[in-house]
């Protein structure tokens, strides 16, 4: 409503017709013009009026319309019924119950509103801020404590000889691995108490406009947050590993770090060349065992992307993602905006939900519980498999229904395309198969296509520099490739649908072990989470195998 400085700028209207106001109700609180008076007062003829000029208009509240008895307004609220009323519904369906003053009600809950702003803006925000900066200061720590330790090791490097070179090459790769697996949670809590504050903010400007309306309706209807936002996420704690390393000139090189070790043992100085004896790393296991076995419930089951180390986003034929926990319940779920169902899920660095849709060509990210567009594909090109790299990039395999290509986005923008070869020949065979990709350690991507029959791996520039097609396995039926991950130590796994088991290859492309040993049938789901394990989802029946497969 204007103020009495800006009425000689401003053209107040009548609130029933574009013409210019004259006059006002005040019971009514309604602008009107001269003709729209005699309308006014015989839309409600069972109430009293009082229409004064425009300017000695009185400010009161404005009561709602009863939705029983048209024409007449609620000036009470009944307890019993928890509903507004009017003085009819006193007199009738609301005999003898407990009524009282919506005025009071009105006033009650501005005075509550107002106490909630001052909690928020008082309290709360400092404290987020606070939090907030906390984590920084946390992050800025890990970081430099990292970097002291790639130092250390390179400091390490200088004493052992050239041949030992692979080793501190794994050391890096793991150190470059633990390090992201670190800050992304830090980093992930961060940003979710960044994205609170506008949230935050911008429900204190809410309820400030609130505070300034005379409706009833608008400050009844009014939903408290407060309860959420006095939660604080709980902090995380980081337990940063230590390297250590022994040297016996001559004897014994030895280093470790977390649960990687590597020794050099010299059995003799009389060669020429030095033999060297022994030589261990972190390792595959004789034989994979399962750590637990989760009942999702959901059949078919497609789709698995972890959630840190105890939980995952599962997805099957219908619209919805559940996150599920170790004991199969459901942490959460996500209703998307698929006409069906997704064609893929995965997680970003940050912990976000992101899920493609084909039928819609979109790829959605789900913040904070609300689902955003976060990449329309190319025209002619419709979205298939998602995978969230480590650098923040998301990779989408597309087709066109004749050719099948992957494109690298960061954000809505297109980095790379990853489609035909250096002699312009395609690199992916064209079928009803859509790719499955992940990105290595190295910067590799690993790609499974099941049209060809092969794993494909292409390095970061697109050139092409393996393929396997599983013939070192020596399976019964024909090789399989699907949903494929790789891990802290650049290892690359991929599910084999027809032969129910995994293939695991090391990042140059040699087997190194089948896992087929406890009932793998019909792999259709794979991630590997912050701690090594895989999560392999089973179609038929609905069950995640979590697996340990490395000492």
């Amino acid at each position: 409503m204007a103020t009495p400085t800006s009425w000689a700028q401003e053209v107040i209207t009548c609130d029933l017709c574009p013409k210019p106001t004259q006059q006002f109700c005040n019971n009514c609180q309604v602008s009107l013009c001269v003709d729209c008076v005699s309308k006014h007062v015989d839309k409600f003829k069972s109430q009293t009026h009082d229409i004064v000029h425009f300017t000695n208009r009185k400010i009161q509240p404005v009561f709602p319309e009863c939705t029983i008895h048209s024409n007449q307004r609620c000036e009470a609220h009944c307890r019993q019924c928890d509903v507004h009323v009017c003085l009819k519904c006193i007199l009738s369906s609301h005999s003898g119950h407990n009524i009282v003053e919506i005025q009071e009600i009105f006033k009650e809950k501005k005075k509550e509103i107002v106490k909630e702003n001052q909690e928020i803006e008082s309290t709360i925000i400092p404290n987020y801020k606070k939090k907030m900066n906390d984590i920084g200061i946390k992050i800025s720590t890990t970081t430099a404590k990292f970097d002291e330790l790639e130092k250390e090791t390179e400091k390490h490097r200088k004493l052992w000889h050239q041949e030992v070179d692979n080793i501190f090459n794994k050391l890096d790769s793991l150190i470059k691995s633990m390090k992201e697996n670190y800050l992304t949670p830090l980093k992930s809590h961060q940003s979710k108490l960044k994205n609170l504050i506008p949230d935050m903010i911008q429900t204190v400007e809410q309820n400030k406009e609130i505070l300034k309306t005379n409706r009833v309706s608008e400050v009844n209807n009014y939903k408290s947050k407060l309860k959420e936002y006095r939660d604080i996420p709980a902090d995380i704690d980081v337990k940063i590993p230590s390297l250590n390393a022994k040297t016996v000139k001559g004897r014994e090189l030895d280093i470790e770090l977390g649960e990687y070790k590597a020794t050099l043992t010299q059995k003799t100085s009389s060669s020429l060349t030095d033999e060297v004896s022994h030589l261990t790393v972190r390792e595959l296991l004789k034989k994979a065992k399962v750590i637990t076995t989760i009942l999702t419930g959901v059949k078919p089951l497609w789709r698995v992307a972890c959630v840190r180390t105890d939980e995952a986003w599962v997805g099957g034929t219908d619209k919805v993602i559940r996150r599920v926990d170790k004991q199969g319940s459901v942490q959460e779920s996500v209703i998307t905006r698929c006409l069906s169902s997704p064609s893929d899920i995965s997680v970003t660095v940050e912990g976000e939900l992101v899920y493609s849709d084909s039928l819609y060509k979109t790829v959605y990210i789900v913040r904070q519980g609300r689902t955003e567009v976060m990449i329309t594909t190319p025209r002619g090109w419709t979205p298939y498999r998602l995978c969230c790299t480590r650098s923040g990039d998301i990779l989408v395999s597309m087709s066109n229904e004749q050719e099948n290509k992957i494109i690298r986005y960061q954000g809505a923008i297109i980095k790379q395309e990853i489609h035909k070869d250096e002699h312009r020949n395609l690199i992916f065979k064209e079928g009803l198969y859509s790719l499955y990709m992940t990105e290595n350690n190295n910067g590799d991507i690993c790609v499974s296509d099941r049209n060809a029959k092969i794993v494909v791996v292409v390095d970061k520039t697109g050139r092409i520099r393996f393929q396997y097609d599983g013939t070192a396995a020596r399976r019964e039926k024909p090789f399989s490739p699907g949903r494929i991950v790789t891990d802290s130590l650049s290892q690359i796994i991929v599910t084999d649908y027809n032969n129910d088991c995994l293939h695991i290859l090391d990042q140059n492309g040699q087997l190194l072990r089948c896992v087929d040993n406890f009932g793998l049938d019909k792999p259709s789901g794979l991630s590997v989470d912050i701690a090594g394990r895989l999560w392999v989802g089973l179609f038929d029946s609905g069950e995640v195998k979590v697996i340990q497969y490395m000492k």
